[in-house]
Parts: C-alpha cells; structure tokens; sequence
C-alpha cells in the first residue's frame, strides 16, 4: 500500500468559491459545506494578514511552475543537476524559487526581510547564472521589466545568511524553504517535495503556505489491494495548503493553477489532523536520516510499514518521505497521525523546515512542541532567526496524541 498517497477518510470540508459569503470559519464539522467566491476562503475582516497570504499564495503557485518546468528537463545533459558542498543535491529550481519568490515579496512588501536557505555563491561559483535568470524571469509578473543576472543573484542573496541581523527586537519576516526535499524532487514523480513560505510576526508564524507539485489524491475507505489496484487512477494534481492565524488550513488542487494562463475561480477543502487517540494505532512519521531505533518510543513499540499487520506491540511507520515539511503537511492533512524528529547535537534544525508547516498543524487543530512540551521558539536565534533550538527534538501531532507520547518520552528517558 502507498502510505504516502493513502486518503484519510476524516478530515476535511468541502468549500467551493461561487459566492461572497457572511460566515467566515466553519465549525469543526466533517459534513457542511461553505461557499463563497475569493481568492482565499474566508474574508479579508477575519484576517489580519489577508494581502500578504494572496501575495504568498501567488508567488508560490509561481515557484510550483517553475520546479515542474525545470524538472521536466532535470534529467537532460544541460548540467541543471548540482551538489552542494555538503552533498545536499540541490538544482536550478532551489535557486530559481529563491530568487523568485525573494524578488516578488521584494516588490510588495520591501520593508519586510527574508529569511532562506541559499545564497548566490554557488551559482556564481558553478556558472548558474544564466539558467537561473532563465527560470525566474519566465515566472515573474508579466508587468515587471526584463530581470538583469544582477537583480536575480541579488535577490537570492537577500535571503542569505548575511543580508539581515535582527538583534533582540520583535520582528516580522519571511520565512522561505525555496525546495524542501530535494532528495526527491531529484527521484521522480513519485516523491513528494514542498515549496513552504510563512510570515512570523514577533516570533508567532501568522500564515504559511505550502506547494507540493506532485501530491496525489487517492481513494478513501479502500482496502489495501483495492488501492494498489487503482494505483493508476490516482490524480497527481498536486496540492497548495494554506493557513491563517485563526482561520484554519485549507488546501486546494495545484494542477489547474500550473497548466492555464489565467486565474481559475479555486475550489478550497478545510484541512483537519486525524482523529486517532491511541498511540498504537497512530501513523508516524519520522526524518529519513533517522531511524525508529533511535527514538524513544522504540522501546515500547516496534515499527512496521505494512498496514495490514500491525501488531499490539507495533506502530505503522509511513515510507520514508523526504524533507520535513511534506510530514506537516500529512499531519494536517490528516494522512500521518504523528511526526518526531530527534535534535542531534551535530546537526542545527533550521527554521525553514518547521516554521510554515507549524501553523499548518496548529490551525489543522494538531500540536507542535519540543520534547519537553514547550513551545518551538523561532526567535531563539537572536541574530539570523534561522536556527532553533528544541530540547531533545520536535514532536508534531494531531493533538490527542501529544501529552501521550510527551508522557512516553519522558518515562523512556528518565530510566536511559
């Protein structure tokens, strides 16, 4: 069974944009359905952030349609493939969407800074320039002037590391991972990948938004050889999530956005976690860099990935997926009930991992937290704001579950 693209038989409400509507957040119900007609499904009174969420919205639509254009000739002999100096595969799209979405936030929002993942160095140091200013200026608005290399090598860089000190002072800015799980965008269709981008206000992620090209819908209360046999009917339309700060998630198709010239009237499905409240029953997620046995719930539970045998003693552990953001956009969504990362003293979590995909949880109705139980502080890097610092690792759930395995993680540690 492909775990990865099972659907959840809970969590959503359908909402279709056909009218201006008075209600603004559905209750928490499975089965209504709300209607209204806007760019984004809920009205501008309820909320706060509502020009910078279309604005975020829009651009990264953009970047999902720049990742399959350049993947579509990734596997050619133009050189779009590339490694980093730490062997993280990273192409012309990691800099294209960068650049982008920096230079589109630029032109909208000047005053307020980014923070992402790359700089220019290397695509100045691997001669990059030309097929990364090609990418990007088929992308940008059709009003702007013709980008030069200076301006899109600029706008990569105004991201980087050494663009912005922020010192102790509240703060509000962007929070880019151009490609999360570039292991995957490299392995082919099947293998999700997230563009994430989310806007933190004095240490508080206010909204996010998250394109996976190739997310696929399946089929919901289906039988594991049912599934497989329909493997071939699945949709790969791919999916943008998005949240607000008291407005819920939300997610609509991807695949009519990225094959039509104009703007479609876009049809919103209201996201919720899963409903699961027993911790045997949960389905986890866990990095791909890490394995079950190094987690502390391994010594109460075993792990399988095959759902249809899943012993008293057993968790189900989905298929490794790369990149963290594609895990809270399960969770969200519903598909995983769980997803655990242990902080390794060698290694830095960087906030682009974790920074949009914890709004979308939280407004799902999940939890996201340290291993303590104490809340992810975005701001605990003073300076960059690219680092955080959670004690033990990052435990994200559909809440019912949390203070459960908070609780395991506790006993399993004391007596280590």
């Amino acid at each position: 069974m492909d775990l990865l693209h099972y659907a959840s038989p809970f969590s959503t409400i359908r909402f279709i944009n056909t009218h201006r509507s008075r209600s603004t957040t559905p209750p928490h119900s499975r089965k209504r359905l709300f209607t209204v007609r806007a760019s984004l499904p809920f009205p501008i009174q309820k909320a706060k952030y509502y020009r910078e969420l279309e604005a975020a919205v829009d651009v990264v639509e953009r970047a999902c349609h720049l990742c399959v254009d350049v993947k579509s000739s990734l596997f050619s002999s133009d050189g779009r493939i590339v490694e980093k100096n730490d062997q993280t595969p990273v192409t012309v799209a990691d800099f294209g969407v960068q650049a982008l979405v920096s230079l589109e936030l630029g032109k909208l929002f000047p005053s307020i800074p980014l923070v992402a993942e790359e700089d220019s160095a290397f695509v100045r140091a691997n001669n990059l320039e030309d097929s990364v200013v090609k990418a990007v200026t088929q992308k940008t608005s059709v009003e702007d002037k013709p980008w030069t290399q200076d301006d899109v090598l600029n706008a990569i860089d105004r991201g980087g590391e050494e663009a912005f000190s922020f010192g102790t002072e509240p703060a509000t800015y962007w929070v880019l991972d151009p490609i999360d799980g570039t292991r995957g965008f490299l392995k082919g269709s099947e293998a999700l990948y997230v563009v994430g981008l989310a806007l933190v206000v004095e240490g508080e992620t206010v909204l996010g938004v998250m394109g996976c090209p190739n997310w696929q819908y399946g089929f919901s209360n289906e039988s594991t050889t049912e599934i497989l046999e329909n493997r071939k009917n699945l949709v790969e339309s791919g999916v943008i999530m998005i949240a607000h700060i008291g407005c819920g998630t939300w997610t609509t198709r991807l695949s009519d956005m990225l094959y039509t010239t104009t703007k479609m009237i876009d049809s919103w499905t209201r996201c919720f976690v899963d409903g699961c409240c027993l911790v045997n029953e949960a389905r986890f997620g866990i990095p791909d860099s890490q394995t079950w046995e190094a987690l502390p719930l391994s010594a109460i539970f075993s792990a399988t990935t095959n759902v249809d045998s899943v012993g008293d003693n057993q968790i189900l552990l989905l298929p490794a997926c790369c990149g963290s953001l594609c895990k809270y956009l399960m969770v969200a969504s519903g598909r995983a009930s769980v997803f655990i990362l242990r902080a390794k003293v060698q290694k830095s979590i960087k906030a682009w991992d974790h920074a949009v995909g914890m709004i979308c949880v939280h407004e799902a109705g999940g939890k996201v937290t340290d291993w303590k139980g104490s809340q992810v502080d975005l701001a605990a890097d003073k300076d960059g704001r690219r680092i955080i610092f959670p004690s033990g690792g990052v435990l994200v759930t559909n809440g019912q579950l949390h203070n459960q395995i908070l609780d395991m993680i506790s006993s399993v540690s004391s007596n280590v």
